[in-house]
């Protein structure tokens, strides 16, 4: 067995076997991406070795978790096989392990799978450094290029088409799983775990930001559905430059009813009423009403007045306002023009 101190945590998934051999339970809230679940223990199991370790003694866990442990062993270095086997090189048998703290679980099992013939290498500090690691990276600076604009305005296939041309682009409603709106939810998978939110989107960082000029960002607020930005990462963004996309109401409009009109009536009206404290009692009801009747123009133009008001308000308060908004005005959403527009005003330092 192996333990080499080099094995960088932004490296796991990079062209190795990664088994993670915590809990299913533990897996599934949040995990390195591109890591495999491995346990070595039940979610059950877990909990009776670590109450006997608190309440009894280091001993006495140990002999449990080996009773829990021996039935196994062979399954778990089958399963192993399989995952080397199913790699992109079949003969390469190199694994990469961590638990928890890289302690006495990826011990074990890097001892077994050691005996049997694999490479077998330790994570240092196991998930524990690797989530020291994520909270790092967003302590870093990166060279942020914020597109605003109101809602419907087309920035997510604004981002697709820089992505087309070669620019650099950090989708964060991707790794959020949520469009950022009251809909946002509707017809995406369902959102990460907030710890997992933020493993991806900080090896999505780092990744991207190696040899990047720039890094191409929807303007969002900090809460994306159920999970947040994390603080640091969001103040650099605020304190970034903003490309303000200035699209006529009406073809935003027209844009929404695009994108949303078809979906479920129930899963609309469910998302309006969600959204009633804020929007009021008043104009939940006009909107409610108007889509129960048909009339989806009237009921989207309701919530866009209402998300123009609101954007306002949360540039405002990133303090950009008076120096940091350059506003393009665009005569309506089409993805190449717009990117036409937007990378000629970057290229002329327009303001910024």
């Amino acid at each position: 067995m192996q333990n080499d101190g080099n094995r960088g945590v932004p490296e796991i998934g990079n062209g190795f076997s990664d088994p993670d051999v915590r809990s299913p339970g533990e897996f599934n809230h949040a995990h390195i991406p591109g890591a495999l679940s491995f346990p070595l223990f039940t979610d059950e199991e877990r909990a009776v070795v670590g109450t006997l370790y608190k309440q009894e003694s280091r001993e006495v866990a140990i002999k449990k978790g080996l009773d829990y442990f021996g039935p196994r062993m062979r399954k778990m270095v089958e399963d192993a096989e399989m995952i080397t086997q199913s790699g992109t090189d079949p003969s390469q048998k190199t694994i990469l392990i961590h638990c928890w703290r890289g302690g006495m679980r990826s011990g074990a099992v890097a001892w077994l799978l050691s005996l049997y013939g694999f490479d077998v290498y330790l994570l240092q500090g196991g998930y524990k450094a690797y989530r020291q690691w994520v909270h790092e990276q967003f302590t870093k600076e990166y060279p942020f290029i914020v597109i605003g604009g109101y809602t419907g305005s087309g920035k997510t296939h604004l981002l697709d088409e820089l992505k087309e041309r070669g620019e650099t682009i950090i989708d964060l409603e991707g790794l959020a799983s949520h469009k950022g709106s009251a809909f946002g939810n509707i017809g995406m998978p369902d959102q990460p775990s907030q710890e997992m939110f933020e493993n991806l989107m900080a090896l999505e960082i780092f990744k991207k930001s190696k040899n990047a000029k720039a890094l191409w960002v929807e303007d969002e607020s900090q809460r994306i559905g159920a999970v947040n930005i994390p603080g640091d990462l969001f103040r650099k963004m605020s304190e970034s430059p903003v490309f303000f996309l200035d699209i006529p109401f009406s073809e935003r409009l027209d844009f929404i009813i695009q994108e949303y009109g078809s979906l479920s009536q129930e899963k609309l009206v469910n998302a309006i009423i969600r959204i009633k404290k804020r929007l009021g009692g008043l104009e939940t009801r006009n909107a409610v009403n108007h889509l129960i009747d048909g009339e989806i123009k009237e009921s989207f133009s309701i919530l866009l007045k209402y998300y123009d008001k609101f954007y306002l308000k949360s540039l405002d308060k990133k303090n950009v306002l008076e120096n940091k908004v350059v506003k393009i005005q665009l005569a309506g959403i089409h993805a190449k023009e717009n990117a036409d527009r937007l990378l000629a005003h970057v290229r002329h330092g327009a303001n910024v």
